[in-house]
């Protein structure tokens, strides 16, 4: 609210506020409001000659009842006539209105603009003012269309006064950010640039706000700016505080200015001319050089105006990563703030490091600072500051010092925060296996891991270490003894258990020392497998022993069967188990797993996933590895251990496939979670009663509620679903193909896998005749994000024959969808305030079909989220916006795709408030195109 003072005279404002506060409860605050708006009201209606001054008073009024939160439906009319007044307080009572509480749709908008055109010609400076802090308040499209070549003629012109032109150029910026379409700059690009050699301190701090927007969207018609923005920083570096003295911070000069013009000049790289670079070069120097000297002032202050140009410095000096001198008294320089006393400099030094340790230039500097960064990782009481000391552990690994960092990551593991194990237990994989010389050491390590933060090694994990030993000869005898060994602790994880089965069912014969045996003792690890309910990888393991072992196994097997209450998967197994003793088995089927094809290790793609600082690019391991000499030229593998990359990761990018995780499961490894290798075995009947899950039909529906969910020459099975905020009503037709009638016809519907679903269902009828159809209805309510879809069983008699069907039913997080619509500065403030790295999930795919507009607009509104147009700059671009709608919370959800014609890729974005959700309809999606 303006001041209210004695020359205003609005005395009235004065004690109406004051009788507000005076009330002593809510009832009675919202009577005397009632009875204010009556007077108000009567008073706009009937006095008709209501002079400026009562005008001015009761809008007053108005605005303060509205910032108490109470709803204002008129006098918007009396607020727009303020601004016809010549007086400045009036005026600016009328613009402040307009500005709070005037919708951009209003149809007041007109008579508005109206008065804003007059008053950006009257020329007087005041008013001019005014009204272009209304259009940057506002920020309509309406007003851009207005006023987007009015604003640049005002911010250029030779007699507009610097009051004004600092509004002119931040009411440009709001409309640039909001309506870029409509902001074409063109002929006054260069005379805005030229605004950064202005001799008004404050025209210049607001014009490189508008200059960097620009060029980060049109970088090549402002790159005449870099020359200007390096001469007006070499001004302000080497000027004593005296100098710019009505723009000198607690003894540093224009600390705003300095940061800003060094992250424009971020935006560009090193400048071509051999004297801008120099002079550039010197500035950077001098910051550099000033960061030492003893401060001269002990307030908090001056220090932290002084590190806000330091950092930004930095910041420069690793974007161009072309000056090793520079790049080593920078890390020096965050060397010293590693022990600060101060949390925030401690951790962005770290922050910064982790990109200084993958330039060439400064990763032997920062290698120095290992002790330093361990003891941080140890000691730190910040969390968030010991995540990003083991980033830049992580970060600064090479041959050298990998045992060493390991060993100390594997140490703090054992303490460490629950909310980083899961990224560190990755990252000691990684490592483990990118410098393992020694793959004992490689082996001893990830069962050292699986002891330390078993609950944490994610199968990706213990799958690789399963690659790896099979592909090697050399470490098998070691890793079965190893294994052998970890199993007999007193405690010992389902994981390693899981490992152990592996590996001695393949190898176990390397520990008796008999090649032609595969006999060991397992009793152990049989006990083992059974404490954990793991019968069926127990019985699948004991395949590859020989007959007597196999038959004590068996023993066993009966044993558990009939304990675990018959499990039909069990006595299938088992069963198998009797069969396969004879010598063609032995000889064929019970053979050795061959070695797995290379591939794209499936743990630095989860760690990608996490999008942090210390996760490397694709490319850049594979560049790693070419230089360390274990790839060669065509990608073949070397004496060392390779994260192999995948193919079609070669263009490096910032923002490359992050999320997409190509399996890199064993090719016997298990379809089902309770058994850890493939039951080779396993004999599907021809017909639809094996009773396998069948998924064949679920992503067709993902994008669309209505088609064939499934159909084969008995049964057709046809689906309609509607879904409304947390619940969905789906209908599901059972089509009888034949003319035989299907009798003992039921469905069941299974959540034992999605308890996040409430769903209820009314019986079919038990005959369906030949050629009829049957209807049954489901009631679908959601609790909470979910991952898995609800099974449908069906079982009917055909010809006497039982068939079994179980199908996988097309009920996915995206059904609960509501469309949420949103203009452009709201989507991308909302973009924004979702950008921590586990919001975030994106994935760069190939396109699987035409990429055609109508075809692509069509699956993003089938998704459920809302296409909302003009919010991009790029038109080609789509974004769409939603709510997932569940009953214990509400999840918010923006998508960006950009697809790319001409290499027919597509990049998916996605940011939700809930992480599992993002990664989640981000696969979903990226199949759909």
């Amino acid at each position: 609210m303006p001041a209210v003072s004695k020359g205003d005279g609005m005395r009235g404002l004065a004690v109406f506020i004051s009788d507000i506060r005076n009330c002593k409860s809510k009832e009675a605050e919202i009577k005397r409001i009632n009875k204010e708006l009556a007077n108000i009201r009567s008073k706009f209606k009937g006095d008709k000659a209501l002079d400026g001054y009562s005008k001015k008073k009761y809008v007053c009024k108005l605005l303060f009842i509205f910032l108490l939160g109470h709803d204002i439906d008129f006098g918007h009319m009396e607020a727009v006539n303020l601004l016809s007044s010549n007086k400045y307080t009036e005026k600016q009572i009328g613009y402040l209105f307009i500005s709070v509480l005037v919708n951009s749709n209003s149809e007041l908008i007109r008579l508005i603009n109206n008065a804003i055109k007059n008053d950006l010609s009257s020329r007087n400076p005041t008013f001019m003012c005014l009204a272009l802090h209304c259009i940057a308040n506002v920020g309509s499209r309406e007003m851009a269309e207005a006023f987007a070549s009015e604003i640049p003629r005002i911010l250029v012109a030779g007699d507009t006064m610097d009051s004004v032109k600092q509004s002119a150029a931040l009411c440009l910026l709001r409309l640039y950010k909001t309506s870029p379409d409509l902001v074409l700059m063109g002929e006054w690009t260069s005379r805005v640039v030229h605004l950064l050699n202005d001799q008004h301190m404050g025209v210049v701090t607001a014009a490189i706000s508008l200059i960097t927007c620009l060029s980060q969207k049109n970088p090549d018609e402002f790159k005449t700016c870099v020359s200007l923005a390096v001469s007006r920083l070499s001004r302000i570096v080497s000027s004593a505080s005296t100098d710019l003295q009505d723009y000198t911070y607690y003894f540093v000069p224009a600390p705003w200015l300095s940061c800003k013009l060094l992250r424009l000049l971020q935006c560009y790289p090193p400048p071509e001319d051999g004297a801008v670079k120099g002079r550039l070069v010197e500035c950077l120097e001098t910051i550099l050089n000033k960061a030492q000297e003893p401060p001269k002032s002990k307030k908090v202050q001056h220090s932290n105006a002084k590190n806000a140009i330091l950092f930004e410095a930095i910041s420069l000096i690793i974007h161009y990563d072309s000056e090793p001198n520079l790049l080593v008294r920078a890390c020096n320089q965050l060397g010293q703030f590693l022990q600060h006393r101060e949390t925030n400099l401690r951790y962005l030094a770290l922050e910064s490091m982790c990109t200084l340790a993958s330039s060439e230039f400064s990763h032997e500097a920062v290698k120095t600072h290992i002790e330093t960064v361990i003891n941080a990782l140890k000691t730190e009481r910040d969390v968030s500051v010991r995540q990003r000391a083991a980033d830049l552990l992580y970060a600064m690994c090479d041959r050298s010092n990998a045992k060493q960092i390991v060993a100390e990551m594997l140490s703090y593991l054992e303490t460490a925060d629950y909310s980083i194990r899961e990224e560190m237990v990755l990252k000691v994989a990684i490592l483990a296996e990118k410098y393992a010389v020694d793959y004992s050491w490689y082996v001893d390590t990830i069962l050292n891991l699986i002891r330390i933060a078993g609950d944490y090694v994610s199968e990706e994990v213990w799958y690789r270490v399963i690659q790896i030993v099979i592909n090697r000869d050399d470490v098998q005898g070691y890793a079965a003894k190893t294994v052998f060994e970890a199993l007999q602790a007193p405690a010992c994880h389902e994981n390693m258990v899981k490992v152990g089965g592996y590996i001695l069912g393949e190898f176990g014969n390397l520990i008796a020392g008999d090649p032609r045996s595969r006999y060991v003792p397992f009793c152990l690890m049989f006990t083992l497998l059974f404490f954990f309910s793991l019968v069926p990888c127990l019985l699948t393991c004991s395949q590859k022993l020989r007959p007597q072992s196999r038959r004590c196994c068996a023993a066993i097997a009966r044993s558990a069967t009939q304990m675990l209450n018959c499990s039909s998967e069990l006595r299938v197994k088992e069963f198998h188990l009797q069969r396969f003793w004879s010598p063609f088995s032995q000889a064929t089927v019970l053979e050795e797993m061959p070695p797995f094809p290379e591939r794209e290790s499936s743990i630095l793609a989860k760690l990608k996933k996490k999008k942090g600082p210390g996760a490397v690019s694709v490319t850049e391991l594979e560049d790693s590895k070419r230089e360390s000499g274990e790839l060669n030229g065509a990608g073949e593998r070397g004496p060392d251990p390779s994260v192999m990359a995948a193919s079609n990761a070669s263009t490096p990018s910032p923002s490359a496939d992050l999320l997409g995780i190509r399996s890199a499961v064993p090719v016997s490894a298990p379809a089902s979670s309770g058994s850890l290798l493939v039951d080779v075995f396993s004999e599907a009947g021809p017909t639809a009663s094996s009773g396998a899950v069948n998924d064949d039909g679920f992503l067709r529906f993902v994008c669309k509620n209505n088609g064939v969910l499934f159909e084969n020459q008995l049964l057709q099975i046809g689906i309609k679903s509607e879904y409304r905020q947390n619940l969905g009503r789906m209908y599901l037709f059972y089509g009888n193909k034949t003319s035989v009638q299907f009798a003992s016809f039921t469905t069941t519907v299974i959540l034992d896998n999605c308890l996040q679903l409430n769903v209820q269902s009314k019986p079919v009828e038990p005959l369906v005749e030949g050629g009829a159809q049957i209807q049954q209805v489901l009631n679908i309510e959601c609790l909470t994000d979910f991952s898995d879809a609800p099974l449908l069983n069906i079982k009917f008699r055909y010809g006497g024959a039982l068939q079994n069907l179980t199908l996988k039913l097309p009920v996915t997080i995206n059904k609960f969808f509501q469309p949420t619509e949103m203009a452009s500065q709201d989507f991308f403030q909302r973009w924004k305030q979702l950008s921590q790295p586990q919001q975030e999930a994106q994935k760069i795919f190939k396109a699987n079909h035409s990429m055609d507009t109508e075809v692509i607009k069509a699956k993003l509104l089938g998704l459920g989220m809302a296409l909302l147009d003009n919010v991009d700059p790029n038109p080609e671009n789509y974004v769409c916006a939603g709510v997932i709608q569940t009953k214990s919370q509400q999840v918010g959800c923006l998508l960006r795709l950009e697809p790319n014609a001409q290499a027919q890729m597509y990049r998916l974005t996605l940011r939700c408030s809930k992480d599992s959700v993002s990664k989640r309809l981000c696969e979903l999606l990226a199949q759909q195109f």
